[in-house]
């Protein structure tokens, strides 16, 4: 997976089309990313213990990889992510549109 915990991307399909925000949580497994403030659902929560009230919860669930866009931090606009090798054998992600390291 190309997008990593931490990295300012742009929402590119649903309700939250054209936000940017920061990714939380990466899972790599299911391809799936949590973001900040997007993807809000509601849940609600029973008691937990006799006499307390139950409640509405907010939680930001997960979305699919394909539907954002690494945003640069050199060149500021939302970009493909590419791969290359360095001289001594690493990988580096960098940006599709400026060529710069990310």
């Amino acid at each position: 997976m190309k997008i990593k915990k931490g990295d300012q991307v742009l929402i590119i399909t649903g309700k939250d089309r054209l936000r940017k925000a920061k990714v939380i949580k990466v899972l790599p497994s299911q391809g799936r990313l949590v973001i900040e403030g997007i993807n809000i659902v509601k849940r609600h929560q029973r008691p937990k213990s006799q006499g307390a009230k139950g409640q509405v919860v907010e939680i930001p669930m997960s979305m699919d990889v394909s539907n954002v866009k690494l945003i640069c931090p050199q060149c500021s606009q939302a970009t493909r992510v590419g791969v290359k090798v360095v001289d001594s054998g690493r990988k580096v992600r960098i940006c599709k549109k400026c060529q710069k390291e990310i």
